[in-house]
């Protein structure tokens, strides 16, 4: 895009939106511990594994959203989402989960332009005005 302004405005914005879900995500899970926890058992996962998890939604969503060590956390992000799709979402047949299967193959594949874009000028990453 030719104009610097409207790029840095589109980067923040996409920013904003990708770590939005994730970081009110991580917050419910805190909320909702107990509940969060014992899901996650019944599907297979173990439970303890939560502090984990609220760690890279709501960690990982708020290094997004300030544009610190975007790359690297665009591509751990990426793969996480694929993973909870494929653990949580993928059951052909059920269309509302196919549908929030392929909801976190989408994001994934927004965490993956962020990757090969960088986070921006306004950004952590792009503090001074240097793209990131």
């Amino acid at each position: 895009m030719n104009n610097p302004q409207i790029s840095n405005a589109a980067a923040l914005l996409g920013r904003v939106m990708l770590s939005a879900i994730f970081i009110m995500s991580g917050f419910n899970k805190i909320v909702g511990y107990a509940g969060t926890a014992a899901y996650m058992d019944k599907m297979g996962v173990p439970g303890m594994l939560l502090p984990l998890v609220i760690l890279t939604e709501l960690g990982g969503g708020l290094l997004i959203l300030f544009g610190w060590q975007t790359r690297i956390v665009a591509f751990l992000m990426a793969g996480f989402t694929v993973l909870t799709g494929l653990l949580f979402h993928l059951k052909v047949g059920d269309a509302p989960n196919m549908i929030q299967f392929w909801k976190n193959i989408a994001i994934a594949g927004g965490f993956l332009a962020l990757l090969t874009s960088g986070a921006g000028a306004w950004s952590l990453d792009g503090r001074g005005g240097k793209a990131a």
